[in-house]
């Protein structure tokens, strides 16, 4: 690997010598394909899409290194693949793409492929082929052999179903696949081990219009012989029993969960089976007698059932299974990263308050789920409360008000009255007089802390309960250190904040509501693309889009959503700009063509509501402000103007012209009538002049050319003013930091960023926060603030855009060309971030020696950079591979 040795004066700002440093033994034959990716996901089962993607780095680290051809070929072979036959498919074309679509003929169903990429590098040589696979699901409805069914009760019957069919197999299993989709939740075993490592399977969708189907590799667990199939099904978002304020126990696709599975089966000797649901299988309930996604799960131990899925089990008892009717919606695969557990904690204390009352403290704020270990007599009740603040005397768990959406304690009849045991992030638990263990099946919480009571006496120590985290598991692609401590945890919050809220589709917070509010995941996108490789969730989340516009471009605020929710704009423009973003990161247009249409029409009928321009009051704002509260019409017009905005951007890139031409008058219209009600020409403010109002048109872009220098000071002035101190809420957050860093006002960026008393992220952090919060006071108690939200999480972006100086440039998305400007704040001295692009990893690290800086710059294969040493500096051009620049 060669390297740049660049020493610049920043009085002068020109480079006053350079000269090429060997950093290690230069590899000339370097240049190989890695980490090969299909459809974004490694190795992958199951997917469904005809036309998969295919994408992969570049392994060269020598300066300059570019990929200036490429071969890729598909076939079902892959000794042959990488020996260069064999191929149903192949593709060779000149140049540094690392991006490519499948267009070969149809695919088959429930097949392995295998897929080979050559690469030439930039001296023309040619690399030898790597090969990786996947695996199509059932790619149409028409291909599954089983039916649903499901035990046949009710749908208020509290009691949790299980099913379970005994197999016998009489020749050696080369390979087998179960296919599994349900109306509802479901966990899978082959004698009595589960299926994988899965947990909240499939993820929640709108379930009038889509299921969700699971591929899972059952090779090792099925045996020559007598074998069992075990189901348990779940309620999930499916049958939400509980009454609660956002209407899911009225949702119009409610129903008892039922499922669907197809075991597809190839022997050694050739021949193939099929094992599909139907009244063969059999069903009980059985020790799990309630479980509700929104509360918690309730569990019996007299009413275990061992070996139940085992083929020694007697099951004469059991009753037949119901076939019931498909649902009649689209079923199609789970193609994302799963939700899984991630990490686990023992308590760091346990306060015994009295023989039925004990404290645990987990010492961290997530999602999860814990296991309880305990022995007491038969009969003995045992509740698992989960929370995460104490009262005032730090003894026992506040007695919240986030349970007023479930059962107010005021209104005791406003969702009527709730049966005694179905309590908010409580489980209830029976034991037998053994040693009982518990693990919820169907259920999530957001807590710290846990609080056991009993109706008899316990002895319980630490050993006793273990805290899981859980949250959908995306790949870890950024990091970022520096040496200031108080940054460090906040950046560790926001990412333990953002893993929290994100089970299958992103949400505001894991206990109070669990919804995927529209706004929050728009404003905290940056955030989540630098952190994590989060592209198939969105993908994901972006079908539950379309699945919930209505005909004329109307969206909820929350999605999935079982009818519950406005139309905000200023919410719902998520369906453009996390189009738009994932566009940006990636550099991949395959999410904008998926929704392209319910974009337009989404821009459309906002377009036709406000034909003016200006959108009155229909938006949220900058909710949960400090203090100043933003015009709102102000906020929402902003953001009725970006969705015409990437309307026209998208129509462009397409090459669809006229539309084109017509969203970018709009978009034009909409930032004029803007400018004319709210700019002050003379002043440079907008509106009152908050920091929200000064700094979202500057972010955006509406702005006119000729005035920026004095918005931009303004917003400084207004800064100043409230001593450094932020006073925002959920949209300033994403815009203030940008737009005075931007501004060339770094330094007072990052002292509003490193305040330490309110308001502040760091009051939060100084007084032991783990994740971050919803309202900015920190003993927002009276209310029951949630202390698990990711509204203000923007700032996570904002480490790596201003401080390691990470950019992606928007002619250049998926960071082709890298737009270095790192911010040598005074007050740190040392600064380190790297972040896995499409192209490869970027590292981008400082530190001081002395009176220099030493900046050193990692740039992929096959990319460059753009860089800039100083606020408006000349920017210097890199080409690919590593560089140390020292500054005086």
């Amino acid at each position: 690997m060669k390297g740049n040795r660049v020493i610049l004066n920043t009085a002068i700002l020109l480079i006053s010598s350079m000269s090429l440093l060997k950093l290690s033994a230069q590899n000339e034959n370097s240049c190989v394909p890695t980490n090969l990716r299909c459809e974004h996901l490694a190795h992958p089962l199951g997917i469904d899409r005809q036309s998969p993607r295919f994408s992969w780095y570049l392994s060269d680290t020598r300066n300059g290194a570019k990929q200036t051809a490429y071969q890729i070929a598909v076939g079902k072979d892959s000794l042959a693949l990488s020996k260069g036959k064999g191929a149903i498919w192949k593709k060779q074309i000149s140049g540094d793409q690392m991006l490519t679509t499948y267009t070969g003929k149809a695919l088959e169903p429930c097949t392995r492929y295998y897929w080979s990429i050559s690469v030439w590098d930039k001296d023309k040589k040619k690399s030898q082929p790597v090969v990786s696979s996947f695996e199509t699901g059932l790619l149409t409805q028409r291909n599954w052999q089983g039916k649903f069914i499901s035990d046949g009760k009710d749908m208020e019957s509290r009691d949790t179903p299980y099913f379970r069919k005994q197999i016998s197999l009489n020749k050696e299993v080369e390979s087998a696949r179960a296919y599994i989709v349900a109306a509802g939740l479901y966990e899978l075993s082959i004698n009595g081990e589960k299926v994988g490592d899965h947990y909240l399977d499939p993820a929640f969708t709108d379930y009038g219009k889509r299921l969700l189907y699971v591929t899972h590799d059952v090779t090792n667990l099925l045996q020559q012989g007598k074998n069992a199939i075990g189901v348990i099904l779940g309620n999930g978002w499916y049958n939400h029993q509980p009454v609660a304020e956002w209407n899911f126990h009225n949702a119009p696709w409610r129903d008892r969960p039922s499922f669907c599975m197809d075991i597809r089966i190839r022997y050694t000797d050739g021949t193939e089976e099929i094992i599909a649901s139907d009244n063969s299988f059999k069903t009980n309930s059985g020790p799990i007698t309630f479980n509700a996604i929104y509360l918690a799960e309730n569990h019996d131990f007299r009413k275990d059932m061992p070996n139940w899925n085992k083929p020694s089990f007697d099951d004469s008892s059991w009753q037949t299974a119901t076939e019931v009717e498909k649902p009649d919606v689209i079923i199609s695969s789970q193609t994302m990263h799963p939700i899984r557990i991630t990490d686990f904690r023992k308590p760091i204390e346990v306060k015994k308050l009295s023989d039925t009352l004990y404290l645990y403290n987990f010492g961290q704020n997530w999602s999860g789920i814990t296991t309880f270990t305990a022995q007491g007599e038969a009969g003995t009740k045992v509740k698992l409360r989960h929370g995460e603040q104490l009262d005032s005397r730090g003894k026992r768990l506040f007695d919240d008000n986030n349970t007023q959406f479930y059962q107010n304690v005021n209104e005791p009849l406003k969702y009527g009255k709730h049966p005694e045991d179905e309590l908010f992030q409580t489980d209830v638990l029976i034991l037998d007089g053994k040693k009982n263990t518990f693990t919820p099946h169907f259920n999530y919480k957001g807590f710290q802390y846990v609080e056991v009571s009993s109706d008899k006496p316990l002895e319980q120590d630490k050993q006793d309960m273990t805290s899981h985290f859980i949250h959908t598991d995306l790949p870890q692609i950024g990091t970022f250190e520096c040496s200031d401590s108080l940054i460090n945890r906040l950046w560790r919050a926001t990412n333990y904040s953002y893993l929290s809220n994100l089970v299958g589709y992103p949400t505001d917070c894991p206990h109070r509501e669990k919804n995927g509010w529209t706004g929050d995941a728009h404003l905290a996108i940056e955030t989540a693309l630098f952190n994590y490789d989060g592209i198939t969730l969105y993908e994901k989340w972006l079908a539950d889009h379309r699945d919930n516009m209505y005909e004329n471009g109307r969206l909820h605020c929350i999605i999935p959503s079982g009818g519950w929710g406005g139309d905000i704009v200023d919410w719902t423009c998520s369906v453009t700009l996390i189009p738009w973003a994932i566009y940006e990161f990636y550099g991949d247009q395959t999410c904008l063509r998926d929704n392209y249409t319910e974009m337009k029409r989404h821009t459309d009928y906002w377009l036709s509501k406000y034909p003016e321009g200006l959108v009155g009051d229909a938006g949220l704002g900058d909710w949960v402000p400090h203090k100043a509260v933003a015009n709102r019409e102000l906020s929402a017009s902003i953001y009725h103007y970006k969705n015409a905005d990437i309307m026209s951007r998208t129509a462009k890139l397409f090459g669809y012209e006229e539309e084109y031409k017509y969203y970018k008058n709009e978009a034009e219209k909409i930032k004029a009538a803007i400018n004319n009600k709210y700019l002050n020409k003379e002043t440079g403010i907008y509106a009152s002049g908050y920091q929200t109002e000064q700094s979202m048109p500057l972010y955006w872009d509406i702005v006119p050319e000729e005035l920026k220098a004095k918005v931009e000071e303004r917003l400084s002035e207004r800064v100043h003013m409230d001593k450094d101190h932020l006073d925002f809420g959920i949209m300033g957050c994403k815009t203030v930091l940008n737009a005075l860093t931007e501004s060339g006002h770094v330094e007072q960026a990052f002292r509003m960023v490193t305040q330490q008393d309110y308001p502040s992220w760091g009051n939060w952090v100084r007084q032991g926060a783990t994740t971050l919060f919803e309202n900015w006071d920190y003993n927002g108690l009276a209310w029951g603030y949630s202390q698990n939200h990711i509204m203000y999480g923007e700032i996570g972006a904002w480490f790596y855009k201003a401080l390691a100086g990470i950019n992606f440039d928007p002619q250049q998305p998926g960071f082709k060309n890298i737009l270095l400007k790192p911010h040598f704040v005074k007050e740190l001295t040392y600064v380190k971030a790297s972040y896995h692009s499409p192209y490869g990893e970027i590292i981008s690290a400082w530190k001081r020696v002395g009176d220099k800086v030493i900046y050193q710059v990692t740039i992929p294969a096959n990319t460059t950079a753009t860089l800039y040493l100083k606020h408006k500096d000349v920017p210097k051009t890199l080409s690919s591979g590593s560089y140390e620049f020292e500054i005086k």
